[in-house]
């Protein structure tokens, strides 16, 4: 239709050059018509990209230290094979992403584009994407849609080399791996705080916290003010970057001194790092970093309150058994599985947990702090008895002292301090006896001061000072506080409670090693043993080691009187070394443990073929020490040479005895005290004629 066209009245109707015409008293029409005309070439994908594209945020500015990193860098990024891909992670403020930054911008010249993308969502990703898309062909900004503009890039990256892509913040390995599996060429440098999920499409690096030295150096080129108290700050920071630069900035816009810094970050952490200077951005505070993590971890509620627990503790060396308790074992292991993926805690080679400082500080001043000062505590006197009762006293006294420094008003129990001179007194061992033995004395005296005398840390301190009373040779004093800690036992905790089985235990050995209490020790011993067995089963460490002093307590009457003793004690023996077997196996250490004292009781009653057979099993079954001098294989070599002479097998004793005197001598000071028994015993079976029977 064409031409001009005119209407008249009231429903007329006139078009020209129209395709549409509606009447009617209602009629609504909506018609819109676009038309372009792009270029072939602009329908081809671009064979390069255009010359010096490069996509960099401003983060390098400030960049300190990270010599050995960037150098791995380096190294990865030479392979020349296929598609690199390089996952810098670690915890919220760590610095992954000025490292990331520092890096590809010294790497402008090497590839282009250099493109930078945050893809913490995968929106972000194909937003990112579809930017890179433009860059390379800006005709297409209002032609495409931007998830058509993400697929294009996508399409030129698979089809090119010779280009970096940082893609910064990835929240989830499974957001990127299509784009990564589509490439087949190029280099992608990413940021995560996922330190978990790699395998396969990424090569991990891990980044640390600043050396002390650098984090005071970032400190200095923000802050002009005076340098006093900026080490102890950034040492208060745990040299995290972005807690070193937020500090700083703070410091230089409100003029005050690193030394307030720290004291309002004491006092207030949470409102602290959340405060960030004029111009900064708010959303990346630490408080906000970390707590968007946290998010994420909500539906790991054991996540947040393992958190809260450890905030307590000192930031390293926290065994992870101190956390089992604070959820059924798959959430617990669930839990620290993901704190660790999201970099929120390291889990050691060696069964221990670490956590940033400025991590605790957030946590203890949440909503549910008091809460976990609680749990906090609980825990740790929980844990009292079996660090007193293992090497981890020294673990144990430094989560404690680490409490302890917190200056909070939620309280701390009377027992702690009384634990800390128990555990101060354990870690000097018997070097210094008589501080040891003051550390103990004061400990009981605490006990009293307090009226705790009925508590499990009552008990604990007159063992302990039980035990080192009798090192130090007062046997009655230590019978008599075992017998208090047992009769309070019984009324406290109960006859069948296993903790009151070992007390008596400790009580019956005492007994047995005085000569004039022995039979009344092994009596109590016996007694003990089956009570034992009927209240918690044969299987139970506390009964397997009241048999081990039976045992002990058997082979000292066998050696005090072996004519009427040593065979019923060898029977009394064999008999509990079947049952250790039946209950720990052939090479546990209450086995072991009867073995020796069965080889002891067969040479009190002359049987010395049948002691050399039982102390080379023992040999045997036993597993030698890691490190440092295998001092009971030692002690087993030497009984077995002297039996071999006292049975007549002189040649035998003497070759032993020179192989082990040898061995002492290259293992053991001459001052050593087991060193000089063992030559003593040891000299005359290599000195001696062989027709010597002496």
């Amino acid at each position: 239709m064409s031409g001009s066209a005119e209407a008249s009245g009231e429903r007329s109707i006139a078009a020209g050059s129209i395709r549409q015409a509606l009447t009617g008293d209602f009629a609504v029409a909506h018609y819109v018509e676009k038309s372009l005309t792009l270029p072939p070439e602009a329908l081809e994908l671009p064979p390069r990209a255009p010359s010096g594209m490069v996509n960099l945020p401003e983060r390098a500015r400030l960049f300190i230290g990270r010599q050995p990193e960037l150098a791995r860098l380096d190294e990865a990024f030479e392979d020349t094979g296929g598609v690199v891909v390089q996952a810098v992670h670690g915890l919220g403020g760590i610095g992954k992403s000025t490292l990331a930054a520092k890096w590809a911008a010294g790497r402008t010249g090497a590839y282009n584009p250099v493109w930078w993308i945050t893809a913490e969502t995968p929106d972000d990703l194909e937003a990112g994407l579809a930017d890179l898309a433009v860059a390379l062909q800006p005709a297409l900004r209002d032609v495409l849609s931007p998830e058509a503009r993400s697929e294009r890039a996508v399409q030129w990256l698979a089809e090119r080399d010779g280009w970096l892509l940082v893609l910064d913040n990835v929240t989830d390995p499974a957001d990127v791996r299509p784009l990564l599996g589509r490439t087949t060429g190029g280099r992608f440098l990413i940021t995560t705080r996922r330190a978990s999920g790699w395998h396969g499409i990424a090569e991990p690096l891990s980044l640390d916290v600043l050396e002390l030295p650098q984090a005071v150096e970032l400190f200095e080129r923000i802050y002009a003010g005076t340098a006093d108290g900026i080490e102890e700050l950034c040492g208060t920071l745990g040299c995290l970057p972005l807690a070193v630069e937020q500090a700083a900035a703070y410091c230089a816009e409100a003029r005050i001194t690193p030394s307030a810094y720290r004291d309002l970050l004491a006092r207030h952490p949470e409102r602290i790092l959340a405060n960030t200077a004029e111009g900064g951005d708010a959303e990346q505070t630490i408080a906000r970093v970390w707590r968007v993590t946290m998010d994420r971890l909500a539906d790991t509620p054991v996540a947040a309150r393992i958190l809260r627990v450890i905030a307590w503790w000192a930031p390293d060396g926290i065994p992870r058994a101190y956390v089992e308790s604070l959820g059924d074992e798959p959430d617990v292991r669930e839990a620290l599985r993901r704190l660790a993926a999201h970099s929120m805690i390291g889990l050691r080679e060696d069964g221990t947990i670490s956590v940033h400082r400025l991590v605790q500080a957030v946590s203890r001043a949440g909503e549910d702090g008091a809460e976990g000062h609680a749990e906090a505590v609980r825990v740790l006197l929980e844990e009292a008895w079996n660090a007193m009762d293992r090497p981890l006293v020294r673990e144990w006294n430094l989560q404690v002292i680490a409490l302890l420094q917190h200056d909070s008003e939620l309280g701390i129990p009377r027992d702690f301090e009384v634990l800390l001179y128990i555990g101060a007194a354990d870690l000097m061992g018997t070097e210094v006896p008589e501080k040891v033995l003051w550390a103990y004395e004061y400990a009981v005296t605490l006990c009293e001061q307090h009226h705790l005398g009925r508590t499990p840390t009552a008990r604990l301190a007159q063992r302990r000072l039980s035990d080192i009373c009798w090192l130090a040779g007062d046997q009655h004093r230590a019978e008599v506080l075992l017998m208090t800690s047992v009769m309070v036992a019984r009324r406290v905790l109960g006859r069948d409670d296993p903790r009151t089985i070992d007390e008596r235990t400790a009580l019956a050995k005492v007994r047995m090693r005085q000569e004039r209490t022995l039979k009344q020790g092994l009596s109590l011993a016996v007694k003990n043993a089956r009570w034992a067995e009927r209240a918690l089963g044969a299987d139970a460490p506390q009964t397997l080691r009241a048999g081990a002093v039976v045992a002990e307590g058997w082979r000292l009457r066998a050696e005090s009187r072996p004519r009427p003793y040593a065979a019923r004690a060898v029977a009394e023996i064999e008999r509990l070394l079947d049952k250790a077997v039946r209950a720990e196996g052939e090479c546990g250490d209450t086995a072991l443990a009867h073995r020796w004292e069965l080889g002891a009781a067969r040479e009190a009653a002359g049987d010395l073929a049948g002691a050399i057979r039982v102390t080379e099993e023992y040999l045997e079954q036993r597993s030698a020490p890691s490190d440092g001098v295998d001092t009971q294989g030692l002690k087993a070599r030497q009984r077995i040479a002297v039996l071999f002479w006292k049975a007549g097998e002189h040649e035998r004793a003497r070759e032993l005895a020179v192989a082990l005197l040898a061995e002492v001598e290259s293992a053991l000071p001459a001052d050593d005290d087991l060193g000089g028994r063992l030559r003593e015993a040891l000299t005359p079976l290599v000195g001696l004629p062989p027709d010597d029977e002496t």
